[in-house]
């Protein structure tokens, strides 16, 4: 069955149905989107709430070099991207599998802030509200990029084993709108967490 309709009047622009697969990666992104909101808004209720420290400004340090990684990486999947709508596959695989080690990068900067915070500090998800909230959150935002490496990863592997083709691009395409959305929320993260909340 065709998607595509065509106005009868002279000259009109051909419109098509929109992909379904960016539609559902949009809807499922506007769902999740209400999800991190509700975890931004409780962190900044909660913030200078707890009757006992530590305390934001005392324990938190910026994670510029994570944060300049994961950024990077809405950059290199572009490019992985716009490399495979030319057919260029050997550009695509290099390009996707710096994504993926930036992205892996960002993911162990979290782990090793976290395990100072629990080993190092004695800080944990229940130490008090800021401990509380702040894994909440932070600790959101790491699943959402576990889950993103697992789906680079898959991607990866099924392009080095040559499954990964020029006709594939709006998929790999509709992923990367995930994988973008993941960095943006980072953004708003770390504004909440590292600047405001500190």
């Amino acid at each position: 069955m065709s998607t595509t309709v065509i106005t009868p009047s002279s000259g009109a622009a051909e419109w098509s149905l929109p992909y379904k697969g960016h539609v559902g990666m949009l809807s499922l992104i506007i769902a999740e989107s209400a999800i991190f909101t509700i975890f931004v808004v409780a962190y900044l209720f909660y913030i200078g709430k707890s009757l006992s420290g530590p305390t934001p400004k005392q324990i938190l340090e910026l994670p510029v070099f994570a944060t300049v990684c994961l950024l990077s990486s809405s950059l290199t999947i572009h490019f992985a991207v716009g490399a495979l709508r030319k057919a260029g596959l050997a550009a695509f695989r290099l390009w996707w599998f710096v994504t993926f080690v930036l992205g892996a990068i960002f993911l162990v900067a979290t782990a090793r802030e976290w395990h100072h915070f629990i080993y190092d500090e004695d800080f944990t998800i229940s130490t008090n509200l800021f401990g509380t909230t702040y894994y909440s959150l932070v600790g959101l935002h790491a699943f959402h990029v576990t889950v993103g490496l697992i789906g680079l990863l898959l991607v990866l592997l099924l392009a080095l084993s040559g499954r990964v083709k020029q006709e594939h691009t709006r998929n790999v395409d509709t992923f990367a709108m995930y994988w973008h959305f993941v960095d943006a929320v980072w953004v708003v993260v770390f504004t909440v967490v590292y600047i405001i909340g500190r």
